[in-house]
């Protein structure tokens, strides 16, 4: 069990949670709908298959995502965000919108450069 960080605020604990490149946009995805496995995959070009199944096994750990198996030929898993990752995807949407303007503002800059 690793031992409890003295943090300053709660954005500590929360990029604990969603720290890293993957589980931010995972959760995003689940947001719209439930997932499959193979549906996520091809949402998130660049992600390996091993780092999608850590990443999902690390937020259901958290409570973020619920994974919901069909005992059905062939088996079926579903993802979907918790009432839990409801919610940090809704404190996550202004810091998408505020990373959307950012990016927007380098890329002027970028052609303003090259001119």
């Amino acid at each position: 069990m690793k031992a409890k960080k003295p943090y300053n605020c709660g954005i500590g604990p929360a990029f604990e949670v969603i720290g890293g490149k993957w589980k931010a946009v995972i959760l995003w995805e689940l947001h719209v709908q439930p997932r499959r496995f193979g549906e996520l995959k091809r949402l998130l070009p660049g992600i390996s298959e091993k780092m999608l199944i850590q990443q999902l096994r690390e937020l259901e750990t958290d409570g973020l995502v619920n994974r919901e198996a069909f005992h059905e030929v062939p088996p079926r898993v579903e993802y979907s965000e918790t009432k839990l990752g409801a919610t940090l995807n809704a404190a996550l949407g202004p810091l998408a919108d505020w990373g959307d303007r950012y990016a927007k503002r380098v890329e002027a800059a970028r052609k303003k450069a090259d001119g």
